[in-house]
């Protein structure tokens, strides 16, 4: 495991690098995020690329206020509405947590943030968050998403995790 994350932190500078060359789409929501244009395409994820949420583990008891971080193979984390002379950057995308959400949302449109309180966006391309739930069993779930918000075909999502906060 310190493999990959080592090989992630190695990756952040280059990834750094390329987006300075980036240009952002013009269509933003209210956050600010880009949502790119009426016309856009799904972008194809690779092979055997995987989202997982390192911590905390599947079964975990955890205090009121706890640390989730996300987990990616295969793909390289780029924030949201960033492309490259308009032209999406291959293989990489954002992270979106799904807080217990029964049924995944459509994964060929862009994920929802009318219920932010279940779907959190991390379009900063941020890869850890502090949550705050009540006590009780909560679903955790990641959806990886591209410069848009949509996910990527075939979509990236990882196992849901069932955890109790104490």
């Amino acid at each position: 495991m310190k493999k990959r994350t080592f090989l992630s932190l190695a990756l952040t500078p280059t990834l750094l690098f390329a987006t300075a060359a980036v240009t952002q789409a013009a269509d933003k929501d209210k956050h600010g995020h880009g949502h790119g244009h009426g016309d856009h395409k799904r972008q194809t994820s690779p092979k055997g690329a995987k989202a997982y949420i390192v911590s905390p583990k599947d079964g975990k008891t955890v205090k009121r206020k706890f640390k989730v971080v996300f987990g990616l193979n295969g793909m390289g984390i780029c924030p949201a509405g960033l492309t490259a002379q308009g032209v999406p950057i291959p293989d990489t995308g954002h992270h979106h947590l799904l807080i217990d959400v029964d049924t995944l949302p459509p994964l060929n449109k862009p994920l929802s943030d009318q219920v932010p309180e279940k779907i959190k966006h991390f379009g900063k391309g941020q890869t850890e968050t502090m949550l705050e739930l009540p006590p009780g069993k909560h679903t955790l779930q990641l959806v990886l998403a591209d410069y848009g918000h949509v996910p990527h075909n075939p979509p990236v999502v990882s196992k849901k995790i069932t955890i109790t906060v104490k």
